[in-house]
């Protein structure tokens, strides 16, 4: 454990150098809050029935979807791993006196810890200060803050635990973009990240509720601005760690399982 402690310290540091990248995604992000937050309030005057989630709310949950975008996206990802596979080069990670299911673990959430620390405080603090109705506001109580903060760092574990299925699939398959775009795809709807899940067909809803995508965003978002109740969000941290624990679980036999066909062929 030690050793993934290290290697998580030594890849965040050299995440927080990146401030030039991290304000540039930052402007990119308000610009894009901005535009989402538009479309549904476009929507919302002119629905047929009062929405499942309130406008305010929703407002809530688009700016904590771009505050912590990286905590959220499956498009985030770590090309140097890709490289390592497709050219080869993996059999010096072969060689490290390490689990490489740990290793690469801790890497990948290193660098979706640096690149968030450097993004959401400016955007929080600048979405708050906004105007209403479209500023950013606090969440109902203290207990409801511990909350999301519990199921925003969970969310973030389960989907690094997601993720290590994009690398282990570019094993079998030995296409990055291919892996990519379908657990983009899948990973970012169901999620929540393109419709929020309440506003979903009810069919589409019992799909996402099974999946373990909508952990990583939709819940701790949601619990945050009191649309999910404190009960229930306890209830749905549970599900969260029964998730973590499963995922985990097959990432390492599907990698060990991988591990024991790659061919290195060379000098």
């Amino acid at each position: 454990m030690k050793m993934y402690l290290a290697v998580l310290r030594l890849r965040l540091n050299m995440g927080m150098q990146y401030r030039a990248a991290a304000l540039a995604g930052v402007a990119t992000q308000f610009f894009w809050g901005f535009i989402i937050i538009m479309v549904f309030e476009a929507f919302y005057e002119h629905a047929a029935q009062t929405p499942p989630i309130s406008l305010k709310e929703l407002i809530q949950y688009i700016w904590l979807q771009q505050a912590f975008l990286v905590f959220v996206m499956m498009w985030f990802r770590d090309n140097e791993l890709f490289d390592l596979i497709t050219s080869g080069n993996i059999a010096y990670e072969l060689c490290r006196p390490s689990g490489l299911y740990g290793f690469w673990y801790a890497k990948l959430l290193a660098q979706r810890l640096s690149s968030a620390l450097l993004r959401c405080f400016p955007i929080l603090i600048v979405a708050y200060l906004l105007p209403e109705p479209y500023n950013l506001e606090p969440p109902p109580s203290i207990w409801a803050f511990l909350l999301f903060l519990s199921a925003l760092l969970l969310g973030l574990l389960l989907l690094v635990a997601i993720s290590m299925f994009l690398y282990i699939s570019v094993f079998i398959t030995l296409s990055p973009m291919g892996s990519l775009l379908v657990f983009g795809v899948l990973s970012e709807f169901f999620a929540g990240l393109v419709i929020p899940v309440p506003l979903m067909p009810v069919w589409l809803q019992k799909i996402a509720y099974v999946l373990p995508f909508r952990w990583t965003a939709d819940f701790p978002f949601r619990v945050y601005s009191g649309h999910i109740p404190e009960q229930d969000a306890i209830i749905g941290i549970l599900v969260q760690l029964s998730y973590l624990t499963v995922l985990v679980w097959m990432g390492r036999k599907a990698l060990n399982g991988v591990l024991k066909k790659v061919v290195v062929q060379g000098g």
